[in-house]
């Protein structure tokens, strides 16, 4: 655990986004901000790294999006106590550099979960209609939809799913029972399992060293005929080569993602309109995300600095 001392003056707390958040979410986290007694600091659309290294040097706070925090962006913010990645994902941010630095690191899972939810089911309706190119295609009712990964965004999934009439099944390892019994899921026993039994996989695993590269030509290559592969968690987490090779062997299964392949080109040339992904990340690309992501790390921060609160701290 990070060891931290606390302050009571006022403390600077910098939002540095190259994306930026909506205007009324910057508006919201300045008001948090300030009316909890600290000073508000905002860099957007920044082009360099540079830029990012200046705007640090003073900053005790950091909140972010999908802007790289690494050991050279702590190392220029010797002030720096706390960054804040507002989204769920966080590997953006080089934690053990944190954690060497006494740095606590923060995302803010659930903001964003309902928004990714909704886009899985946007791109699946996209691909069973296929493509509302006006062909007859299929209906999700009564299809059998696996969930990997059992945390906000694939319960937000399932939520959605019982409203298509769509049979539910979860793998996660690290979930407890009691919650796929509540959540009225079924819980399989292996990643193996789900994707033999499922007719839908969606994929909602982090990247880690266990998980990259994981989804391979054995998971792939065991769906049921028409099998269709969803991502919305990390591109990394899927074996490219493997994936296309499997797929140009099963004509049947198609991949929907909000990240493209590295091998983007190859996968439109090689899977044609079996393969779709949008042309930037998309899951928590809507209003109502942006403002509640913004706005639960500035009162993560603030609630760090009043009383040491590190509820959803993610590096050790």
């Amino acid at each position: 655990m990070v060891n931290v001392q606390f302050s009571i003056i006022k403390m600077k707390v910098l939002v540095a986004t190259q994306k930026p958040f909506a205007p009324v979410a910057v508006e919201g986290i300045k008001d948090i901000v300030i009316g909890a007694g600290h000073e508000f600091a905002l860099i957007e659309k920044y082009e360099e790294k540079a830029e990012l290294l200046a705007a640090v040097k003073d900053a005790n706070a950091l909140i972010i999006r999908s802007d790289k925090v690494d050991a050279e962006v702590m190392d220029a913010a010797p002030a720096l106590k706390i960054v804040v990645r507002a989204g769920a994902g966080f590997d953006n941010v080089d934690c053990a550099a944190a954690t060497e630095r006494g740095i606590v690191v923060m995302n803010t899972p659930g903001q964003n979960s309902n928004a990714v939810a909704e886009l899985v089911f946007g791109m699946l309706l996209f691909a069973v209609r296929n493509r509302f190119n006006g062909k007859a295609g299929t209906e999700l009712k009564g299809k059998r939809l696996g969930l990997l990964a059992f945390g906000n965004v694939p319960q937000n999934v399932a939520r959605i799913a019982k409203g298509f009439g769509m049979e539910i099944s979860a793998y996660d390892a690290y979930c407890p029972a009691e919650v796929f019994t509540r959540e009225n899921v079924k819980q399989v026993m292996s990643p193996a399992e789900l994707f033999q039994t499922c007719d839908v996989v969606s994929l909602h695993i982090p990247s880690t060293p266990e998980t990259r590269q994981s989804i391979n030509a054995a998971l792939i290559g065991s769906m049921p005929k028409g099998g269709i592969l969803v991502n919305t968690a990390r591109q990394d987490v899927i074996n490219e080569p493997e994936l296309i090779a499997t797929m140009q062997e099963r004509t049947d299964l198609r991949y929907l993602s909000d990240l493209q392949l590295a091998a983007h080109d190859e996968g439109l040339e090689k899977l044609g309109d079996r393969y779709f992904a949008t042309p930037k990340k998309m899951g928590a690309q809507t209003a109502e995300a942006n403002i509640n992501a913004g706005l639960a790390a500035a009162n993560q921060i603030c609630g760090f600095f009043k009383d040491g609160c590190t509820r959803f701290q993610v590096n050790k």
